[in-house]
C-alpha cells in the first residue's frame, strides 16, 4: 500500500475560516484537497491590470476549465467566496511567472500584490470529488496523500488577447463502471468543470506518459482501471506562459483557496450569478 505523502486528518472537518487562519500562519504548506470536507476550493489568477479585461474574455470562452468564482480588485481581500479571506495570504503555496516563465514559489504572496492588480478565484474539481467519494468512488490521490496529477493536453482552448494554450486536465484512475458513474455525476456540475473529457487512452489527448504528470504528482493506475481527464483550473498557468505577462501571481497546483461555500451549493451559486447579469 502506497503511504500518505502529508496527512490532512487534522484539517477534515475544520471550517474554511479556521484552515485559512492556519495556513496564514504558515502551519499548513501543503495540498489541499480533502480539508473542509463539504466547502469548495478554488484557483488563482493574479494579474496586473492592463492583462485583466482579456483575462477576463478568455475565462468567459473557455467556461469549462475556467469557471470564474469571484474577482476581487482594489484589494486582495475575498467577499463572495469567504468574507475575510485575504488571496495573497491564504494559499498554502504560490507559483510567480515573470514574462511567462515560472520564477519562485511561496508561502506568503504579500509582497507582490501592487495597487490595481486583479485576482480570478476559478472553480477547482475538488469540488466534485466529494460527490464522487459519496457515490463510493475512491480518488486515489486523496486516499494516498499526494497532489492530483494534470496535464497539457491537446485539447486547444479558445483564444482571447494574448492568452491562449492547451486545456489542462486532472486525472483520476477509474474502473470503466465508476468512470460512466463518475460521467453521470459531474455532468451535472457544469459550472465547477463538468464532465470528463476523456476516458481511456491517454495519448489520445496527447499525455505521452501518464506516470509524468506536468503538473502535481503521478498516481498509481491499478488493473482494469482508466485514466479520466477532466478540464482544470490550472489551465490558465499554461495560457500565461503563452501570454508571457511582465508578473503573474497563482496558486501553486494542488494548494488551493477554501472558500466559504459548500459544494451543494456551489453550482446553483454560480448559475444565479450568470442569470443576474
Amino acid at each position: 500500500m502506497t503511504m500518505p505523502r502529508f496527512d490532512i486528518t487534522p484539517y477534515v472537518d475544520m471550517s474554511p475560516a479556521e484552515v485559512r487562519q492556519r495556513i496564514r500562519s504558515g502551519e499548513i504548506t501543503f495540498p489541499t484537497a480533502g480539508m473542509c470536507r463539504g466547502y469548495a476550493q478554488a484557483n488563482l489568477v493574479i494579474l496586473p491590470p492592463e492583462y485583466a479585461a482579456d483575462f477576463k474574455e478568455y475565462a468567459e470562452k473557455n467556461p469549462f476549465p475556467c469557471p470564474v468564482l469571484e474577482i476581487i480588485e482594489g484589494t486582495p481581500e475575498t467577499h463572495a467566496m469567504g468574507e475575510g479571506g485575504n488571496i495573497v495570504t491564504d494559499i498554502p503555496e504560490y507559483f510567480i511567472y515573470r514574462n511567462g516563465e515560472f520564477s519562485e514559489k511561496v508561502n506568503d504572496a504579500s509582497a507582490f500584490w501592487k495597487e490595481g492588480y486583479v485576482g480570478f478565484l476559478i472553480g477547482c474539481s475538488f469540488s466534485f470529488e466529494e460527490a464522487l467519494m459519496k457515490a463510493g468512488i475512491e480518488i486515489r490521490h486523496i486516499a494516498t496523500g499526494r497532489n492530483v496529477p494534470m496535464y497539457k493536453t491537446n485539447i486547444q482552448t479558445v483564444k482571447a488577447g494574448p492568452f491562449e494554450g492547451p486545456m489542462v486536465c486532472s486525472m483520476r484512475p477509474m474502473t470503466p463502471e465508476n468512470a460512466r458513474l463518475a460521467y453521470d455525476i459531474t455532468v451535472k456540475f457544469p459550472n465547477v468543470h463538468g464532465a470528463p473529457v476523456h476516458m481511456g487512452d491517454p495519448s489520445v489527448v496527447g499525455v505521452a506518459d501518464i506516470m509524468k504528470p506536468d503538473y502535481g504528482e503521478a498516481v498509481e493506475i491499478r488493473e482494469g482501471e482508466i485514466p479520466v481527464f477532466w478540464p482544470c483550473g490550472v489551465t490558465p498557468q499554461a495560457a500565461i506562459e503563452a501570454a508571457k505577462p511582465p508578473i503573474v501571481i497563482t496558486h501553486s497546483p494542488g494548494h488551493m483557496f477554501i472558500t466559504d461555500i459548500p459544494n451543494a451549493e456551489l453550482n446553483d451559486y454560480l448559475q444565479e450569478k450568470k442569470q443576474s447579469k
